[in-house]
């Protein structure tokens, strides 16, 4: 297995620390406000990953902080004249409830800053003791960006041209503008604890460092986030954690691809700032989580209607190819043990689906590739229930059981196909009521009256499946 490494910026050949384990880190969420479409990249890029990694038989410790103290919050919570638990809280079981939705597995850590302040102290004084931070008069604590030899070597920034191009706060208190901020005295009326230097609290990078610290080591596998915590907010967390700990903090660094809307940036300025759930009233959540998934994690996403008319349409090929079978426990049965489709008889079927989606997803988690590999498995599914019928179960399964791997292709068909259905030109009664009419008119071998509402229900867009079980239907918007 190969994973692009931002630090070198190559891809490398996966090496866990432990073998057989995965300790991984990701930069969560600050919860002063709704999960946005950024957050959604980040949620269910580093979930694929999480559940391939488990796929190919890791043991994964995923961590996944929050951030529920900091001056964004301070000032929501006063904006809104709540309490800060109050707003945190909110925001916490928000977020829960979109990734839910989503489909994305919860962490198997969510550590929170304010519960691990006593350890952000602790690395605070380590930091000052070996002479990499200073306390200042004001109250805040300082770390020296100059004293630590590597800085820059995550973002390949030189220390000289990042001092001439910085915009950088006027700061008296501190001894270079290049040094940021640890420990933060608290102002009149601020949230605060106490420690050597005075009521504050903790500065933003610092907590990522304790709290990976906390709960991985001092050295861990791969450390993940968005596109914009490169620098300064990872660079930073090097310096504080290898400065402290006196070793390497992360082997391998994974950072996930922008959102764009409409190909611009997206910005609550220009208006095209959308929260996860503004999204999901609108769109199927598996529709968005395709949407997600069908970019390489590293690439940018363009969101926009006809990208996402696109992944409706995608999800329709699979969910039509499932459809008409009896998939209950499919995902679990009719699978050989090393994960190929066995027929009915024992046989196998189509082994190379397996061996080529493994291929793609070794190679830095190519899920666009892995889904092409699920697109030849839904054709071959097809030409098997045409042409093949005992064979098209156990294809069945292999398609859910791929698909779930990306955490797609679990709903039953029908009701993925008839949530489709906004807009229909009929009511799902009116539907059914001209299927009953249908039916009786070829019980009493009215045969072209029978045709004839199956064609009219299909100009509609509504297209009749017969079965031995009865007559289904799903709904296709004409095109135009």
């Amino acid at each position: 297995m190969q994973i692009y490494n931002t630090l070198t910026r190559r891809k490398e050949v996966f090496t866990p620390i432990e073998p057989g384990k995965v300790r991984m880190y990701v930069c969560g969420m600050t919860v002063y406000d709704y999960c946005h479409l950024g957050h959604a990249r980040v949620m269910v890029a580093f979930d694929v990953i999480t559940r391939y990694l488990r796929h190919r038989g890791y043991d994964v410790t995923y961590v996944r902080n929050v951030t529920d103290i900091d001056d964004k919050i301070l000032r929501r919570a006063d904006e809104n004249g709540e309490t800060i638990s109050s707003l945190t809280e909110r925001m916490i079981e928000a977020m829960h409830e979109d990734e839910a939705r989503l489909g994305v597995l919860p962490p198997d850590q969510e550590p929170r800053a304010t519960r691990h302040v006593d350890d952000i102290i602790a690395m605070v004084e380590t930091l000052i003791g070996k002479g990499y931070a200073y306390a200042a008069d004001n109250g805040d604590v300082y770390y020296r960006v100059r004293k630590f030899k590597g800085y820059g070597k995550l973002n390949n920034r030189d220390l000289d041209e990042m001092r001439s191009g910085a915009r950088v706060e006027v700061d008296e208190y501190k001894e270079d503008p290049l040094d940021f901020v640890l420990w933060k005295a608290a102002k009149p009326g601020e949230a605060s604890w106490p420690s050597p230097w005075g009521e504050g609290r903790p500065g933003w990078h610092i907590e990522c460092s304790a709290m990976s610290k906390c709960c991985l080591g001092d050295t861990f596998d791969i450390h993940g986030g968005g596109p914009d915590l490169t620098f300064p907010h990872h660079e930073n967390e090097i310096a504080q954690s290898e400065a402290a700990n006196g070793t390497t903090f992360v082997n391998t660094w994974m950072h996930a691809g922008a959102v764009r809307v409409n190909q611009e940036k997206m910005s609550k300025s220009l208006g095209n700032f959308f929260t996860i759930r503004e999204v999901l009233e609108h769109h199927d959540p598996e529709v968005v989580r395709y949407l997600l998934v069908a970019s390489h994690y590293r690439s940018a996403i363009n969101y926009s209607p006809d990208s996402l008319a696109e992944a409706r349409r995608s999800l329709e090929r699979f969910y039509n190819s499932l459809e008409g079978l009896a998939l209950e426990g499919l995902a679990l049965e009719g699978l050989a043990l090393d994960g190929g489709a066995v027929d009915g008889a024992g046989g196998q079927v189509a082994p190379e689906f397996e061996a080529r989606f493994t291929a793609a997803m070794d190679d830095d988690f190519n899920t666009p590739e892995a889904l092409s590999v699920l697109f030849d498995l839904a054709r071959e599914l097809n030409r098997a229930k045409k042409e093949a019928a005992e064979q098209a179960p156990a294809l069945a399964a292999e398609l859910r059981r791929l698909g779930g791997i990306l955490g797609l292709l679990q709903q039953d068909p029908a009701t993925f196909l008839k949530a489709g259905a906004s807009g229909l030109p009929l009511t799902e009664e009116e539907i059914q009521a001209k299927i009953a009419e249908r039916a009786a008119a070829k019980q009493a071998k009215d045969f072209a009256a029978a045709d004839a509402i199956r064609d009219e229900l299909a100009a509609l867009g509504i297209i009749l499946k017969d079965s031995r079980e009865g007559t289904t239907w799903v709904f296709e918007k004409p095109q135009g």
